[in-house]
């Protein structure tokens, strides 16, 4: 399928589920992210804010197990046309955005590059790796400024069962995908 249908397609069916059911799902796939990963102290991990309106995975769990845990967390902004890296901590002030994202109030680039993983937001992943946002390229442009080692996961409601038809050149493949069922590597066994 192409992007665009498969956009439509996991957006319908991601406003289908009740707040109850994505938040038991979040749950089951930040169970998945952490028996799978494993992550330790003072590891870097970027990670997404979710936007409840658009009922993306709950990462909240993730960041609040992370930060009781010494683990490092960095977070996206959009500046301008820019998408910048902050590190937050337990008393780091947030503000929501005119997308309804909730950012913190600082504009200063963590300039970091060596994350240990970013959990990526996305509708849909098929079983190639081949990510559909919501077409804005803002993680297409970090995934080019980060560490070749970093791990590149993202995390769905929704099994890959569709290939997207009209992949980039630009396009950056993601290494795993996390679901409520299961965690797939795309490595073809680099690991």
């Amino acid at each position: 399928m192409l992007k665009a249908e498969l956009r439509k397609k996991y957006t319908q069916k991601r406003k289908a589920l009740s707040i109850d059911e994505a938040f038991l799902l979040s749950e089951k796939i930040f169970e998945n992210f952490i028996q799978y990963f494993k992550p330790e102290e003072l590891k870097k991990v970027h990670v997404f804010i979710p936007i409840p309106a658009r009922k993306e995975i709950n990462t909240q769990i993730f960041i609040d197990y992370f930060l009781a845990r010494n683990i490092r967390v960095y977070v996206p902004k959009i500046v301008g046309d820019q998408l910048i890296t902050i590190e937050i901590f337990k008393d780091t002030i947030f503000e929501t955005n005119s997308w309804g994202i909730s950012e913190p109030v600082s504009n200063e680039d963590s300039g970091e590059s060596a994350f240990d993983c970013v959990i990526t937001p996305l509708l849909y992943c098929d079983r190639k790796g081949n990510r559909v946002g919501y077409g804005k390229g803002f993680y297409d442009g970090l995934f080019q400024n980060i560490s070749i080692e970093t791990k590149k996961i993202g995390v769905n409601y929704f099994d890959p069962d569709e290939y997207v038809d009209d992949v980039w050149d630009n396009d950056i493949p993601l290494d795993y995908l996390v679901t409520p069922t299961e965690v797939l590597s795309f490595l073809s066994g680099l690991e």
